[in-house]
């Protein structure tokens, strides 16, 4: 059996860190009283990530997908898909009930049935990135005899569309459109991939960083987020950086890969449970009237990510050892039943 690669998991263990800090960022910091232009910088700078964020993400997820899309019987993407479409409405469902307690928590969620059923379908919440998967392998199943010379020019187009603004603003949907170009490149190029990253050196990452620091700051400066195809291709360039930044850490830097591969495996409870624990704490230090210090902006988003992380981790074991492992993997309790009424 090969190896385990290890920098697949240090990425998503980066990613999803980006991820929650990015909603401490936009969701909490921002809004507590007393937040100035330290707070306003780290929301400029997880809006520069916005490219890297979930396009590495995605391409990861690509990577590993293979299995289950090219399976000649059909039945693994079927089933992957139908559980990460489970998952996604279970956490949907679930969020809209936590978050009612927590009226002034700046997130989308439903006030009844009517709103409920878009968000379950056209216009994905916060938790798009789930849906975006189930889509996507349905996508890569459909399309998987269709060459990767057509596919990813084609899907290239489409999230240059996406990007542009051209897509009715329903929720999420925009992105969950323009990064489906990631997870097929992901799905398509993993050989080569896996070749650049074991090619990567500290030499080539850093010229990356700059390229990749160069073409963020032009973008902004000039204002071209939305210009055709501009989007993807400092995607492209901030998932090439991405990569190698993660190869160079997994082989040079133990000490700082090791903690980041073990929260790459444990990014699905992460995900889907961190936005209710960071309405609760919001909310509570509302309540509590919390007024921020210039000392405590610097260090607040950083401390609280890791104590929303944690929250997560520890929940998830919680609810695995009450027996509810069920809410992360519905197909648990569908083979359980299956098993149940085997004879014998």
């Amino acid at each position: 059996m090969r190896a385990r690669v290890g920098w697949p998991d240090v990425a998503k263990g980066v990613c999803i860190i980006l991820v929650v800090l990015w909603h401490v960022v936009t969701k909490h910091a921002i809004e507590v009283e007393g937040a100035g232009p330290i707070t306003d910088a780290w929301a400029t700078l997880n809006a520069q990530l916005l490219p890297l964020r979930m396009p590495l993400f995605f391409l990861i997820s690509g990577m590993f997908a293979g299995s289950a899309v090219s399976a000649p019987a059909g039945s693994s993407w079927r089933r992957r898909a139908g559980r990460l479409a489970a998952v996604y409405v279970i956490w949907v469902v679930i969020q809209t009930f936590v978050l009612a307690l927590t009226p002034g928590f700046d997130t989308a969620r439903a006030e009844d049935g009517w709103q409920l059923l878009p968000q379950l379908t056209i216009s994905p919440t916060n938790l798009w990135y789930l849906l975006a998967l189930a889509v996507y392998l349905v996508v890569a199943r459909l399309l998987r005899d269709v060459p990767t010379g057509v596919v990813l020019p084609a899907a290239f187009v489409i999230a240059a569309v996406a990007a542009a603004g051209l897509i009715p603003d329903l929720g999420n949907l925009w992105q969950l459109v323009q990064n489906l170009f990631f997870f097929l490149a992901g799905l398509r190029l993993r050989p080569m991939i896996e070749h650049f990253a074991a090619a990567s050196g500290p030499l080539r990452t850093l010229m990356l960083g700059a390229a990749c620091v160069a073409a963020v700051g032009a973008v902004g400066v000039l204002g071209m987020r939305q210009w055709p195809g501009v989007w993807p291709l400092l995607a492209v360039v901030a998932v090439t950086f991405g990569v190698a930044a993660c190869a160079v850490l997994d082989r040079h830097a133990g000490a700082i890969a090791r903690p980041l591969r073990w929260i790459g495996q444990r990014t699905l409870p992460i995900y889907v449970i961190h936005m209710i624990p960071l309405a609760l704490i919001d909310g509570a230090l509302r309540g509590a009237g919390w007024v921020t210090t210039p000392a405590l902006e610097v260090v607040w988003p950083i401390v609280l990510t890791g104590v929303v992380i944690a929250i997560c981790l520890a929940v998830h074991a919680a609810l695995v050892r009450i027996g509810l492992g069920v809410l992360f993997d519905p197909l648990l309790l569908v083979d359980r039943v299956a098993a149940a009424r085997m004879p014998g």
